[in-house]
């Protein structure tokens, strides 16, 4: 029977799978701790208060992608090349998703809307993040190889998610509620249909890598496009609410009032329904 926690148990347990799994998530990780290190740096100065966290964010990242490599030395593996088919991120861009990496290599700062476009696209692409990694510590949070990995990497994930919520709140009741609801379904909608396609390169790489049977892969991919079909019509709804987060300040560097506080979760913007 096909499950996730069959799925990555087969994935985790042959070298050659391992590898290109650690490799494909390392590479993700550090290109979004480079991404959040340039928007850091040319925060606008009316943002500055952000910057902080940003660099925090972008920190996690590049920490992320060091214990995927920590985890291949640990089996004596090294980092493989990432097949461009399987390249989550620079997909995204090419949708015009996020901010363009040709725009954070230029020494020119930042406007109030670019972060706004950061916050939006962060806010959808940590909710899938956050839902994956709190998939994998629920089946493998206690596995003696992988288990503190995931469990580190899952807390970051909330806390990042905790704090696009946030600053996108503070960023809609200083006025910016319409453009961040167009942007955050915007994002969504494209999200999904990058994650489908990803997924669908993944598998294909783990079947031929682990000669899954024709049948198996079949499964899998029908599986993946179902998901597609639900988050299509409904489930992209998860990505695009805002709530204020239980935990204030997740990323540090605030002194407002709240920081550091826990407040219940109560829902303040959703953005309208798919045409």
């Amino acid at each position: 029977m096909l499950s996730a926690r069959s799925l990555f148990r087969e994935i985790l347990d042959h070298d050659d799978s391992f590898q290109l799994f650690c490799s494909i998530a390392a590479s993700g990780e550090s290109q979004g701790g480079w991404e959040n290190a340039r928007i850091a740096a040319l925060v606008p100065h009316g943002l500055r208060h952000l910057a902080p966290r940003i660099v925090r964010h972008g920190a996690d990242e590049d920490k992320h992608g060091r214990i995927f490599h920590a985890l291949l030395r640990h089996r004596g593996l090294h980092a493989v090349t990432v097949p461009a088919d399987t390249d989550y991120t620079m997909k995204l861009e090419r949708l015009g998703i996020g901010l363009a990496h040709d725009k954070l290599r230029r020494a020119e700062p930042l406007t109030e809307r670019d972060i706004v476009v950061y916050l939006a696209h962060s806010r959808v692409t940590e909710q899938r993040a956050a839902d994956q990694m709190n998939l994998l510590v629920r089946h493998f949070g206690d596995h003696p190889e992988v288990g503190r990995a995931l469990r580190m990497i899952s807390a970051d994930e909330d806390n990042h998610l905790a704090y696009c919520h946030e600053e996108l709140l503070r960023l809609a009741a200083g006025g910016h509620g319409r453009t961040i609801q167009r942007l955050l379904r915007q994002s969504a909608l494209a999200e999904i249909a990058v994650h489908r396609d990803v997924s669908l390169a993944v598998m294909a790489h783990m079947g031929r890598l682990l000669r899954w049977p024709a049948p198996k892969s079949a499964a899998l991919a029908a599986g993946i496009r179902s998901r597609y079909a639900y988050e299509r019509f409904a489930g992209w709804h998860r990505m695009v609410s805002l709530r204020m987060p239980e935990r204030r300040d997740a990323l540090g560097g605030g002194s407002g009032p709240g920081a550091g506080r826990s407040r219940p979760g109560v829902p303040v913007a959703t953005a309208s329904p798919a045409a």
